[in-house]
């Protein structure tokens, strides 16, 4: 009987890094996608694709909600976090802003929120985190399948920076992050990966 992986190859959780998908992945909805990891752990896995804007602003959106804000929001398009639960917004922020009602603190100083109260505190001067982005649905994967894709070469993973995570250049942002681990997105083969 084999020990299935549960975690990343050296037995960390890969939550605080990004994935960043290879050439040649299967599925469409992760093409050049960037991935933060919010939660890793032996049954589960979940992440916010950081480059997938959709056609709908954070003021747009706040507005149909019936948020009321007491600042002029900036024009930042809403993301396409992932596949799972499209309709559910997840807030990923800087960690100046806390929900007691449910912030998930995740590393190096960025938290996740999914409930209402965050996105009142963006559209206030007072509250609002120094850094967010709004993405509706999140990339979700059951017990060892992230590693198994990991092993499959799937994924590369880097150290996330404020600019990959919050930076509004959506179109460079995978180039972006392969340059930071030394990755030419030129030299990588099509035939890499197989999600």
């Amino acid at each position: 009987m084999t020990e299935a992986l549960t975690l990343h190859e050296d037995g960390e959780s890969l939550a605080g890094r990004l994935l960043i998908a290879m050439p040649g992945i299967e599925d469409p909805r992760f093409e050049r996608a960037v991935i933060y990891v919010c939660a890793h752990g032996e049954e589960h896995a979940m992440g916010i694709t950081l480059n997938r804007p959709l056609e709908i602003t954070l003021p747009d959106l706040l507005t149909r909600l019936g948020v009321k804000t007491d600042i002029v929001l900036p024009e930042q398009p809403v993301l396409f976090g992932g596949p799972v639960e499209r309709e559910r917004g997840f807030v990923l922020h800087t960690d100046d802003y806390v929900s007691p009602e449910g912030t998930l603190e995740i590393s190096g100083g960025v938290a996740l929120t999914a409930t209402r109260d965050v996105l009142e505190a963006m559209g206030s001067q007072a509250r609002r985190p120094r850094r967010s982005l709004l993405a509706l649905g999140y990339a979700g994967w059951g017990a060892g399948q992230l590693e198994q894709e990991l092993k499959q070469n799937v994924w590369l993973t880097c150290e996330p920076d404020e600019t990959l995570l919050f930076g509004d250049d959506h179109d460079h942002k995978w180039a972006a992050a392969l340059a930071k681990i030394g990755v030419s997105a030129g030299s990588l083969s099509s035939l890499s990966g197989r999600a």
